[in-house]
C-alpha cells in the first residue's frame, strides 16, 4: 500500500496541514512558514488514527525490524508511540524534553534497559531538534536507538544536516514535497501558490518567497 499519498490525503482531509502562502503562520523561532501542521488532530478520527498506525508499524517492520521497544516524544509523540506498541505487543516508554526537577528526577518516564534497541516517535519534523533531544536520553540510558519514525517532515534542509550530524536514521510516513503536489491535484492550492511553497522549502529563514506572483 502506498503509506505516503494515503497519510497525506487523510491530513489534507482532516485539515491536519494547512497550506496558507498568502496568510503565513509564524513558527516559535520567529520563521514565517505557508504551513501549519498539527498532527494531533488524526487521534480524533478513528479511521484516520487507523491508518496511521497501521502505516507506522509497517514503518517499523520494514525499517526497524529488531525494535524492543517504542518510545514516544512528549508530549506529541505519546499517544502514537502507546498505539503502535499496543499493535505490536511491545514495550512503550516515553521521553521528556528535560528531566523533571522533583520526584525521581527522570527524563524518560517507562523503561528502557542498557541494550535494547529502541524506535523513537514524533508526529513532526520541521529542523528535528527536540527528538533528537530525545535520542540523546535514550542513548545516555545506553540504549540503541534504531531511528526515528514520524507522520510528517517539512523535508528542511536543516533537517537532514542534524540527523546527518548525529548520525540518526529518520523515516517518516510522509512529507512536505508529496502533500503539496497532492493538494494542487486536489485543488486546494494554485499553481503559483505551489511554486511559492517550493520558493519557501528553498530557503525557510528568507521571505523572498513571499514576493512571489500568486
Amino acid at each position: 500500500m502506498d503509506y505516503n499519498k494515503l497519510i497525506a490525503e487523510q491530513l489534507l482531509k482532516i485539515n491536519a496541514v494547512v497550506l496558507s502562502p498568502e496568510d503565513p503562520f509564524t513558527w516559535a523561532s520567529g520563521i514565517k512558514s505557508p504551513v501549519y501542521c498539527d498532527n494531533r488532530l488524526t487521534l480524533a478520527y478513528p479511521d484516520v488514527r487507523g491508518d496511521v498506525i497501521d502505516a507506522f508499524v509497517a514503518l517499523i517492520k520494514e525499517n526497524y525490524p529488531d525494535a524492543e521497544v517504542i518510545a514516544g516524544t512528549a508530549t506529541a509523540g505519546i499517544p502514537h508511540a502507546a498505539l503502535i506498541a499496543e499493535k505490536m505487543n511491545l514495550p512503550m516508554a516515553y521521553i521528556r524534553s528535560s528531566a523533571k526537577s522533583h520526584g525521581r528526577k527522570k527524563q524518560i518516564e517507562g523503561i528502557i534497559n542498557p541494550g535494547q534497541k529502541v524506535v523513537v516517535i514524533d508526529d513532526l519534523i520541521s529542523t528535528g531538534g527536540s527528538v533528537l533531544t530525545a535520542v540523546q536520553a535514550v542513548e545516555a540510558a545506553e540504549a540503541e536507538v534504531l531511528g526515528v519514525a514520524a507522520i510528517f517532515t517539512y523535508q528542511l534542509p536543516q533537517a537532514t544536516i542534524n540527523f546527518e550530524n548525529e548520525d540518526v536514521a529518520l523515516n517518516t510516513l510522509t512529507d512536505f514535497d508529496t502533500l503539496i503536489h497532492l493538494a494542487e491535484e486536489q485543488g486546494k492550492i494554485s499553481g503559483a501558490q505551489l511554486e511559492q511553497l517550493k520558493l519557501w522549502y528553498a530557503d525557510p529563514t528568507s521571505e523572498d518567497w513571499r514576493a512571489q506572483k500568486k
